[in-house]
């Protein structure tokens, strides 16, 4: 069923939100999976928001930037490797524009150029690191709406007009810009108005907006965060956590052959597994969808008949168990 066939869709029609990170945006066919999940979702009656990260290791190179300071060599490195991997996927991904990704990288030269560089200015490297996102969700609506026979009409975003950082006691500057907290919460308004716009969107993981209008990005695993905000703030049937393996294990598959995959897990057995060790998800993705009740399924991209594992709230009858067995390097233990 295309777009053009599929029935319309109720304001009411449910939310589902899908969270796509690096490795999965940074090819063509990865992004004709992204198309067929969101086509699929919109044809059984449900509005599609697509969360993606930047292209893997773009992220790296812009960090570089940050930290190059004097080092204009390894600056103009950095600078050089954006520019040439954002122009190759915009080749790659047919009805892009080339005009839509050259204000971000208009933007790059300006921050580059910016003074606070020699410093690297927290405000001005939250700046630089927002650019990942922005490109490639950029390059990615393009595509969807445009590129190929069986295009999705799809709505760019900007993610930080929806995402609000609050300021937290005792946070310092570097807290502030660099690792945000956005209070999410059922926001019906604003499900309204989207769904007055359209009934599939994509938005950048990973970036919000302070109270002084001054973008801010939320730290290691801000994608999975940034689903987990905009699940709750739509209130959505389901948020999908899209990632290079099916779900969480009982034990590291990597170590322990015989780890199995878990298919359910409550939100509390998840955010343990994932802060001891398993790194399939962000531990700071399921707070807000707990409080909002939204349930997270993580699914393989490369294998999207696979169940993937389920994470809601608990039955009021479950037995407690053993689900699985984490283990930490490095950790030194002190008694006395």
């Amino acid at each position: 069923m295309t777009e053009e066939t599929a029935p319309a869709l109720a304001p009411t029609a449910p939310w589902v939100v899908i969270k796509f990170g690096g490795t999965s945006v940074s090819t063509r066919p990865r992004w004709e999976n992204i198309r067929r999940i969101a086509a699929a979702h919109r044809a059984r009656g449900r509005r599609v928001l697509i969360v993606v990260s930047a292209l893997s290791g773009i992220t790296d190179q812009l960090k570089a930037i940050a930290e190059a300071r004097a080092d204009d060599a390894r600056r103009d490195e950095a600078c050089a490797n954006v520019l040439a991997r954002h122009e190759a996927m915009l080749l790659e991904l047919e009805g892009s524009s080339r005009d839509a990704l050259e204000r971000w990288l208009a933007q790059l030269g300006r921050l580059v150029a910016d003074p606070r560089r020699g410093q690297a200015a927290v405000a001005w490297q939250a700046n630089v690191f927002a650019l990942g996102e922005l490109m490639s969700s950029t390059l990615g609506a393009g595509f969807l709406t445009h590129g190929g026979a069986d295009v999705l009409p799809t709505c760019w975003l900007d993610a930080r007009e929806y995402l609000r950082a609050e300021s937290l006691p005792n946070q310092n500057a570097w807290g502030r810009y660099l690792s945000a907290s956005v209070a999410a919460v059922p926001d019906p308004a604003l499900a309204r108005s989207l769904a007055a716009r359209g009934d599939v969107f994509i938005t950048q993981g990973f970036i919000a907006r302070n109270a002084d209008d001054e973008t801010v990005v939320l730290g290691r695993g801000g994608s999975d965060t940034s689903a987990g905000y905009f699940g709750a703030l739509l209130k959505a049937e389901l948020v999908e956590i899209w990632t290079d393996v099916p779900g969480m294990f009982s034990a590291n598959p990597r170590h322990v052959p015989e780890a199995r995959l878990l298919a359910r897990l409550d939100y509390e057995e998840a955010q343990e597994i994932a802060t001891t060790g398993a790194k399939v998800l962000h531990p700071r993705a399921l707070s807000p969808l707990r409080r909002a009740g939204v349930p997270l399924v993580i699914k393989d991209t490369n294998r999207p008949h696979l169940a993937g594992t389920e994470i809601r709230a608990a039955a009021a009858d479950a037995a407690p168990c053993v689900k699985a067995i984490s283990s930490r390097k490095g950790v030194t233990l002190v008694s006395t």
